[in-house]
Formats: C-alpha cells, structure tokens, sequence
C-alpha cells in the first residue's frame, strides 16, 4: 500500500467499530415483486443485515480479506441472526457482544419511489449499536489488526463514542491504521456542533477520511465553514492523513493524496433499483483496491463499479460482490461505453 504502510503480519485485514441493524426491503425476487410505491402500500418485505459498517465488513470479507468487528446486539433472534450471518461470512465475531438491558438492533424500513428516491423509516430506541463500551475495546485485538475503521454513528452518543474514542488511541500506540468513515446518518445526533466535535477528533487522527461534501461540511463547521474540496483536502492532509475521498454522489468522488496528487471517478451508468448502500460497496472496493498496492485511481475505479453494483440491487449486503464479479462487471461497462466510461 503506497500510501499507508502496514504490518502484514499481523492477524486482520480490518477491524470495523460501529453500527448493526436490519434492513427491510420491499421484496424483489423471482417469486415476488414490490414495485416502486409508498411504504404504505408495500406487503412484503425482505431481510438483510444492515448498517454502514457492517456491510463494509460482509464486503470485505468477500473479497477475502480477515474482517473484525467491535460492536454490540440485543439479545434476541435478530442479535442471533446477525451473529450467524457474520459467521457464515468469515467474520470474527469474538468482540461483538449482546446487551444485557433490553436495548435492541435499529430496524429500518426502506420506502423507494424510484430509482433515485429512497426514504427509510427507522426504529431506533435505546439502540444495542450505541451501547459499546470502552469496557468492549480490546487491546490487544486492535494490536492485532492492520487497521481500524471508526463509522462516524458511532461517535452519536456515549458511551459509543468514548469506546470508539478508546478504539482510536489504541491505534495511535500500536501504529495501527485508521479509517474514518464519516458515515453521518441525522437521526443519531442532537446538536450539529456534536457532531463537529467528535467528528474532527476522530478526523485528526486518520490515515484515511471518506466522506460526501455534507458529511466535510458538519466535520469542519467549528473549524471553517464553507470549505472548498481542495481546502478540504489540503487541511486534513495537513493534519496527518494520507488519502481524503470526497464524495459527491451521482457527480462523482475524487481522492486527494499525501503527495498532492488528486484522481476523481464517476459513477458507472447502470438503472437502479435504490439510492442508497452504493457507499458501502464503494468502501469496500476502494480498500480492497487499496490493500492489493493498486494504484489510486484503479481503487476509484474498483469502488465505484462496486457502488454501482449495489445501487442496482435490492439489498446493501446479501449481493455484495466477489472481486471477480466486480472485474467481471467493469469489462461489461467498458465494452459498452468505452474504456474511460468512469474515469474523469
């Protein structure tokens, strides 16, 4: 990795911190299609494993790599089912504990009026995400690891936030890694100056940041407003990170480096099914990319043709992809539109 240099001895690829939910999708298989309607008139739904971070880690232990994860579940059949599923996928699940006062998994119910608007209904009461514990941190787990990913809800509330916190400087001893997905989800969070706060502590300690312009601008509202992606870039470069990926969406991503370098990417033209869970596939690819010592622009390339892949689907973690069906898909796109089709 050019830009990050680990220790590969060590036992995990990535340990994720951070949310777990359950998706339920409007049903769209073989046997039952929902089509585009309010959720109100939806009858049948699917379920999935859910939350940024945890599909992160189903992606990317399907591209082989050794995923960890700190986080917590209710202690129930939904905290059974999503325990199992990491299992099943080759996640260690060691670290992932249940609650012992009744909090439950977020359920979240997803309405999708067209391919390009998507709503969620959540249940989120005294979430099971929210109640990891700096008791729940490993040591030497995090010693273990090449790198950490911090997912910004995680940072919402206490007594999360202090044990991704702990998480955070226990990767600053052990000179493991840091990603920070600034992952901002609106009903997590009270005030926008808490989120400022606890986004740039985490920021000021990565190695990597990731995150759309919004999610920059909530980052940077206490430091400096209305920050151009270039400013951006150049004051979290300044700090000590070595990749920034600023994300806009439909218009594209573009990654700044250590070494003043910049390389954007756009979107893959694909008709999809939801607006939502491209991020995770974009993550997912982008490091796995990152992992293999690719070129930059190549990770871009890796990442949005994963996101493209998501958006078209019907879930954001049961279809995440192998590494050979995402080289599969970007040979299809480009014998249709051209070898540049996605790079700026």
């Amino acid at each position: 990795m050019k830009y990050l240099e680990i220790d590969r001895s060590r036992e995990f690829d990535l340990v994720l911190v951070g949310r777990v939910a359950i998706d339920f999708n409007p049903a769209y298989n073989d046997a039952v299609k929902e089509n585009f309607k309010p959720l109100k008139k939806v009858n049948i739904f699917e379920k999935y494993v859910g939350g940024s971070p945890a599909n992160i880690a189903i992606g990317i232990a399907r591209h082989k790599m050794k995923a960890g994860f700190f986080g917590k579940v209710s202690d129930d059949q939904f905290g059974e089912y999503v325990v199992d599923y990491f299992n099943n996928e080759g996640i260690d699940t060691s670290r992932i504990t249940k609650c012992t006062n009744g909090e439950k998994l977020c359920l979240t119910f997803t309405e999708m009026l067209s391919p390009s608007e998507s709503s969620i209904l959540m249940y989120r009461n005294t979430p099971a995400d929210l109640q990891l514990s700096v008791e729940d941190i490993d040591e030497e787990y995090i010693k273990n690891t090449k790198a950490i990913l911090i997912s910004g809800t995680s940072l919402a509330a206490s007594p999360s936030r202090e044990a991704a916190i702990k998480a955070v400087m226990l990767a600053k001893r052990y000179d493991t890694k840091i990603i920070f997905d600034i992952d901002y989800r609106p009903y997590s969070w009270k005030h926008e100056d808490e989120i400022s706060i606890y986004y740039a502590t985490v920021a000021k300690e990565a190695d990597i940041i990731m995150g759309s312009r919004e999610e920059f601008d909530l980052t940077e509202k206490l430091i400096r407003r209305g920050m151009s992606d270039e400013e951006s870039a150049a004051y979290w470069l300044e700090a000590g990170a070595q990749i920034v990926v600023i994300k806009h969406g439909t218009k594209g991503s573009t990654a700044y480096t250590s070494d003043g370098l910049q390389f954007s990417i756009k979107p893959f033209p694909v008709t999809a099914r939801k607006g939502f869970g491209g991020g995770d596939g974009y993550a997912s690819g982008f490091l796995y990319g990152l992992y293999q010592g690719w070129d930059i622009i190549d990770c871009l390339e890796f990442g949005s043709a994963e996101a493209a892949m998501m958006v078209r689907s019907n879930s954001s973690s049961a279809t995440l992809p192998d590494p050979e069906e995402v080289h599969a898909f970007i040979r299809e796109e480009k014998e249709l539109y051209g070898e540049m089709i996605a790079r700026v």
